[in-house]
């Protein structure tokens, strides 16, 4: 019988543990501020709390790279590539934004964490059965409100590393809304905890944030043609940063 690596057990029987004391604690906490504060603001100081205990907990040091391209105080639509359940720590801990995700409805089931993302006023989205009408009701609600939305665009974590075709559904809406969007390229996070596997280890990330793209004054209806091309240019940018990687650093040396 071969004995488990350490890292394992750490896992198993300390950060397991650990992490869910941080869910439940926060978790509450922000949920009972819900009650009083409808925009999720507290909530989501929560979230960045809780990212970050998870981060140090694990043993997780972060290198942040070209956060002076975005502007404090406008509202983003970030997407980044998806190698880890540590991206949303990550990119959470990060930047200094609200933030609210588009999720898949199954994660509304979780309890403490699918109470928080309700009532933090994250999206949920039912594959299955997408409503893009409705997405984009709530989508500029959280606008008027001055949020910015994370989406990965993959559509779920990569299982070897390499950043996958990202899917024009998100960038229509994107366009739709007239938001800028912001690139985001995570590296070195699925060292930390691979899909599939039952092991953290603790690690070097890099998040670089690349230069917003904004949208075009005066276009005319967007339409699906235009959302693939918006599509596949985030994801050459995304995908250069991530492919460039050596080691746990990427060749990627911008500001």
């Amino acid at each position: 019988m071969r004995i488990p690596p350490y890292h394992w057990w750490r896992t198993v029987f300390f950060l397991i543990p650990a992490i869910s004391v941080y869910t439940i604690v926060l978790g509450a906490a922000s949920i009972v501020s819900s009650l009083f504060q409808r925009n999720g603001r507290f909530a989501h100081a929560c979230a960045r709390a809780w990212s970050r205990l998870i981060l140090t907990t694990t043993g997780v040091r972060v290198t942040v790279r070209g956060l002076d391209r975005v502007t404090p105080g406008t509202t983003y639509i970030f997407v980044s590539n998806h190698q880890s359940i540590y991206d949303i720590p990550v990119i959470f801990a990060s930047l200094p934004y609200q933030v609210r995700i588009i999720a898949k409805t199954s994660l509304a089931k979780f309890p403490v964490l699918g109470w928080h993302l309700k009532r933090g006023g994250h999206l949920f989205v039912d594959r299955k059965h997408p409503d893009p009408s409705g997405i984009l009701k709530r989508w500029r609600a959280l606008v008027t409100e001055g949020l910015s939305l994370l989406i990965f665009a993959e559509g779920t974590r990569s299982g070897d590393g390499q950043v996958a075709r990202f899917k024009a559904g998100s960038f229509l809406l994107a366009l739709q809304a007239g938001l800028p969007v912001v690139p985001l390229a995570v590296i070195g996070t699925r060292h930390v905890m691979k899909k599939g596997r039952l092991r953290t280890e603790p690690g070097e990330v890099t998040l670089i944030v690349h230069d917003p793209i904004y949208p075009v004054p005066g276009a005319s209806e967007p339409g699906v043609r235009d959302a693939k091309a918006l599509a596949t240019r985030v994801h050459t940018i995304v995908a250069a940063a991530v492919h460039g990687e050596d080691g746990s650093q990427p060749a990627y040396q911008g500001r």
